[in-house]
Parts: structure tokens; C-alpha cells; sequence
């Protein structure tokens, strides 16, 4: 059914663009004719021209994990009170986002800031192409503004991490030892009913990952609080060691292919990626040098033009 999906999706795509080029020939003759003002041929252009590039932008997810759903996670930076208010910015901003292509989103664990913000939060997005779209993210996200927190009321910057991984399904084949996973549980913290802080219903999942390919060991640690019942979070954790695990191997193939594009630029864990200057009103993205002055749109959620602009420079070059 997602292949047939897919497929009717490409189809509908085609005869949508195939209509609005006809259309817009059949206006062309009228406006010659005096039938039509120039402006709603303008207008019909435009709508045309906004109809190719989206299926052009389609184009661009041809890898296997874009038409996955993701795992985003958000992590403040060193900075304190500053750096954990901007990482609950962030997790606004891609909440909403999602919310406006109508992607369903759930928190799977969240650390709130000391005194305001939060240090780390998990998100599960699932929706068709959310990897495909969201990948761009992953990185350093740097803000410079006036802090509310800073009583000289100075410019300070800080810096928050965002990890982005494929949410796998089960189209999606890995290996999960179920003799290196152990499993503690504790009490969830925050408010809720009455079993909140009574029940043991948190699952804490610790996997003992050793890499096939350098043989470097690590533990991979997750915590699920996002629901009551232990069975469901635990079910959640281990579907999130599937994305992490899937991510690696994922990770492995494009380091592979970068040794061979040794002039590609690499966008890694680390990289600061983009700027969100408030007091310039300017968000700049170091990548492609797309930048916007619409700071508010941005932050409500408004990335699609920073999306666009990685995908048609990166992604026609990852799919060699």
C-alpha cells in the first residue's frame, strides 16, 4: 500500500503540472487575444512555476530512509539559562513545522532547563518524506541576541545541537542483540494523573553497540516517558535503538561515498550550520547561503526556504 501510494503520488503530481503548463498556453492565447488581463496570467504563471518546482523538489528524496518518518533530537549548549531557552525555541519552531505539512509529532522524553527552557528533548515525527525534508537540520544552530537572562542586557550568543535520525518502520530491516540490551525503569516525573509518580512507568534501554566496521564499543542509552504504560515505552525505546542503529550503518555508507566526493562539503554532527542573528532580524544558513529577514516566520516554524535550498544543492550529489 506505501509503494502504491507513492507511486499514485508521482502520478497525481504529474497530471497536476501537465494541466497548469496547458492551462497557462490556453491563457496566453486569450491575453493575445484582449480575453484576459495580464495579471491573472501573471498569476496562473506563478502558480504553474510553484507546482514544478514542488515536484522537482520531490525529485530530491530518491534515497531509501527519506520517505521515513524521524527521531529529532535537541540539545542544549554550554551557556546555562540562554543556551536552554534557545533549544526550546527550536523544539517551537520544528513543532511547528510539523504541524503545518501535517506531520503527527510526539515527545518522547524531555529534561527541562533549570530555571527556564530545556536541556534535551527527543521528538518522533512520522509523516511521508519527514526524514527526506528534516535531514537539512541536523547540526549546530546558533543564535546571537540580548538576553532577557543577562542583566547588563549585552548581545551574548549560544549554541544548541540538533540530531536528526530516520524513524525506521517496519519496512526497514535491523539487527537488534537481544542479549546486549538491558532494561531499568523509574518513575516518571512531571504533571499527570494520580500513577505519574507512583508507578515505575519510565524505561531507561542500555545497548551494548559494537561498530562491524572499526570495532569501537559503546553503550547506546534511552529514556521513554512518553506514555503511562511501561509495556508502550518500552516498545518506543527499542524502536528508537532501531533508528539508531539503522542511522549508523546509514552513516557508514555516506562516509564511504565522501572519501570518493573529496570535494564535497560535509555536513556532520558538530558543524554549525545556521545563524539566527535577532537584533540584525537576519537567519542565515552557512551551507548554501540562503538567508531570509523574516526572523518571527522562521521561528513560527517557516524553514521550507532553507529546506529547498540544501536539497537542490546536496541532495542530487548524495544520490550518485
Amino acid at each position: 500500500m506505501k509503494k502504491i501510494k507513492d507511486l499514485q503520488a508521482w502520478i497525481e503530481g504529474y497530471e497536476d503540472v501537465e494541466r497548469a503548463v496547458d492551462d497557462l498556453e490556453v491563457a496566453f492565447d486569450f491575453v493575445k487575444e484582449g480575453a484576459m488581463e495580464e495579471s491573472e496570467l501573471d498569476a496562473m504563471y506563478a502558480d504553474a512555476i510553484a507546482k514544478i518546482e514542488k515536484l522537482e523538489l520531490r525529485n530530491m528524496l530518491r534515497r531509501e530512509e527519506d520517505k521515513l518518518g524521524v527521531v529529532l533530537k535537541i540539545n542544549s549548549g554550554a551557556g546555562g539559562t540562554e543556551s536552554q531557552d534557545w533549544a526550546s525555541m527550536l523544539m517551537r519552531m520544528y513543532l511547528r513545522y510539523c504541524e503545518k505539512h501535517g506531520y503527527k509529532t510526539s515527545i518522547a522524553n524531555i529534561l527541562e532547563g533549570d530555571e527556564a527552557g530545556i536541556k534535551s528533548c527527543t521528538i518522533n515525527v512520522e509523516g511521508d518524506f519527514a526524514y527526506g525534508y528534516l535531514k537539512s537540520e541536523n547540526g549546530v544552530h546558533r543564535l546571537v541576541r540580548v538576553s532577557p537572562y543577562n542583566a547588563q542586557g549585552k548581545r551574548m550568543t549560544s549554541f544548541a545541537s540538533v540530531f536528526v535520525t530516520p524513524l525506521v518502520d517496519d519496512t526497514i530491516e535491523v539487527k537488534v542483540e537481544p542479549a546486549l540490551l538491558s532494561w531499568d525503569t523509574f518513575r516518571s516525573g512531571g504533571a499527570g494523573g494520580q500513577n505519574v509518580n507512583k508507578v515505575e512507568s519510565g524505561v531507561r534501554l542500555r545497548y551494548q553497540f559494537t561498530d562491524p566496521y572499526t570495532g569501537e564499543q559503546e553503550e547506546i542509552l534511552i529514556e521513554n516517558t512518553e506514555t503511562r504504560d511501561q509495556p508502550k515505552n518500552k516498545e518506543n525505546a527499542l524502536r528508537q535503538l532501531r533508528s539508531i542503529l539503522y542511522d549508523k550503518e546509514l552513516q557508514h555508507r555516506l562516509q564511504e561515498q565522501a572519501k570518493v566526493e573529496a570535494g564535497k562539503m560535509k555536513i556532520e554532527w558538530g558543524s554549525q550550520i545556521r545563524s539566527y542573528v535577532f537584533d540584525d532580524r537576519r537567519v542565515k544558513d552557512h551551507r548554501t547561503g540562503h538567508q531570509t529577514s523574516d526572523v518571527n516566520g522562521v521561528m513560527d516554524g517557516d524553514i521550507d526556504g532553507f529546506i529547498k535550498a540544501y536539497l537542490m544543492e546536496f541532495a542530487a550529489t548524495e544520490q550518485q
